[in-house]
């Protein structure tokens, strides 16, 4: 895999180890884009909390920020990295299906 898909799928990875990150972006998955505010209202997260989350999604790729009425910022799911995630863990996956049948055979035959 190139480095930076590599960057991007660590990016993902970082992103999804924390339970609130998960709760925002099921909830933007669920409900479509929204604000700061209307995530908090949704979700046991103070506002702030959220707002550092979705600082941390945007970096990673994950969200992007739209400009809405008023000023407001929407933020709204973006799939491109959480694909290039699949892709990484699809490989893994590959490189370990060979191995592993091998020592099944193995252990099968023993």
């Amino acid at each position: 895999m190139p480095p930076d898909n590599e960057a991007i799928a660590e990016q993902v990875f970082v992103a999804l180890a924390d339970p609130s990150r998960r709760s925002i972006l099921a909830t933007l998955a669920s409900g479509g884009p929204a604000t700061a505010t209307d995530l908090a209202d949704r979700l046991p997260i103070t506002r702030q909390a959220i707002a550092k989350h979705l600082a941390l999604l945007t970096d990673a790729g994950l969200v992007t920020p739209e400009q809405g009425e008023r000023r407001r910022v929407r933020y709204r799911l973006r799939s491109a990295p959480m694909q290039v995630a699949q892709r990484f863990l699809a490989a893994l996956a590959r490189d370990w299906d060979g191995p592993l049948a091998a020592l099944k055979d193995h252990l099968e035959r023993s």
